[in-house]
């Protein structure tokens, strides 16, 4: 079934609304359906799917689109979305579908098993991986993640949002605040540079001499890159007014940096970003929480991991979002899954699920499940 479904074109795309609690993205613009309608695509956009991004259904049906029901969106050959398919959605996912979206399946490992039990293909942007390294369908979230958790965290720390009533830049003659990143990343490099710009003191950690090394170009404010180790940990993280978690593993979980123990050690009222949350957390306390209800106090520490962070900027997340998936979705939908990687084989790493295989080996291993080699998955 899988060779036959994916080395052809597909002549339908569908953008279903997202119902992820406060996820007010969509995963298609008006700008976007005119592209790929005037490849000869039919595009079916579920009724309101861009209400909270600022997009109505009379500028989606200008741009070419249908509008459609639930079931007619996700009844296309590609299903492309924003966040993972929630519970209600297993219904719709078969083995005769592509879908094309964030999946994080190491955090949500029961939307794996939806995926494996009805064969459907799961392609996850954030495992998409250039051969340097690089994850080009997740950089822009993830510059938009690291500037709101500067943004968030300063917010927090005031004293009526439960914070320490530290202001992130201090004032003359009184110290800022002291801001602690973990992984400088894209997310990471966007706190820090952030959290840096409105004068807080920033220690960015990371365990490559050679990122910092070259971040250190651009290092402006009282900004200090350190090489992490967990000594270094152990004495930082007690100092820390706000502690934003920014560690990415590709695919598999977030490593656990901070434990219980480091918690219960931090100063009261203090504040955990944990930014890592969609892949289970770099820090070992972290709950998921959702935009209506951000903050969970732990041992006296504020912690906030929302695992849709960008969603809070539904319109420029949006556009961002759309500026990077919209080529491979063209290539995907125009020429097929199997012509799409050999024009971009960096879409081979962001394969996750077959026909009931795991083809992506992060993943796997946070499923514990033995992995397929992709090019096997889709003979």
């Amino acid at each position: 079934m899988a060779s036959s479904v994916l080395s052809t074109p597909m002549a339908t795309i569908g953008v279903p609304a997202e119902i992820k609690s406060d996820e007010l993205r969509v995963a298609l613009t008006p700008d976007g359906v005119q592209e790929l309608v005037t490849q000869g695509l039919e595009v079916r956009v579920q009724s309101g799917a861009g209400t909270g991004a600022g997009i109505d259904d009379k500028s989606f049906a200008k741009a070419g689109a249908r509008i459609v029901s639930q079931q007619e969106a996700w009844a296309s050959h590609l299903v492309v979305k924003v966040k993972e398919p929630q519970i209600e959605e297993f219904k719709f996912l078969r083995e005769d579908m592509v879908l094309f979206t964030y999946l994080h399946l190491a955090a949500y490992p029961k939307v794996g098993e939806a995926l494996i039990h009805t064969g459907a293909t799961g392609i996850g942007y954030e495992t998409v991986q250039m051969e340097s390294g690089s994850l080009p369908l997740l950089a822009p979230m993830s510059e938009i993640a690291g500037r709101l958790a500067a943004q968030v965290g300063a917010h927090l720390l005031e004293r009526p949002h439960g914070g320490s009533g530290v202001l992130i830049g201090g004032c003359t003659g009184i110290r800022p605040a002291r801001v602690i990143v973990l992984g400088a990343g894209t997310v990471g490099w966007n706190a820090a540079r952030l959290s840096a710009a409105m004068d807080a003191e920033v220690m960015l950690l990371d365990r490559s001499p050679e990122r910092l090394r070259t971040l250190e170009a651009n290092r402006e404010g009282r900004l200090v890159s350190l090489v992490s180790s967990q000594g270094l940990l152990e004495r930082l993280v007690p100092t820390a007014d706000l502690l934003i978690g920014a560690v990415l593993t590709p695919g598999d979980r977030a490593p656990t940096l901070i434990d219980e123990q480091m918690v219960k050690q931090m100063k009261p009222n203090s504040v955990v970003v944990d930014v890592a949350i969609d892949q289970g957390g770099c820090v070992a306390t972290s709950i998921e929480t959702t935009h209506t209800n951000p903050t969970v106090k732990i041992h006296g520490v504020q912690h906030y991991a929302v695992g849709n962070m960008p969603g809070a900027v539904p319109f420029t997340s949006t556009e961002a979002l759309v500026s990077v998936t919209l080529p491979y979705i063209l290539s995907i939908a125009g020429r097929g899954l199997e012509k799409a990687i050999t024009d971009r084989p960096e879409l081979l790493s962001g394969l996750n699920t077959i026909s009931g295989s795991v083809c992506h080996p992060g993943v796997a291993k946070a499923l514990e499940i033995s992995p397929r080699h992709p090019m096997a998955c889709l003979r």
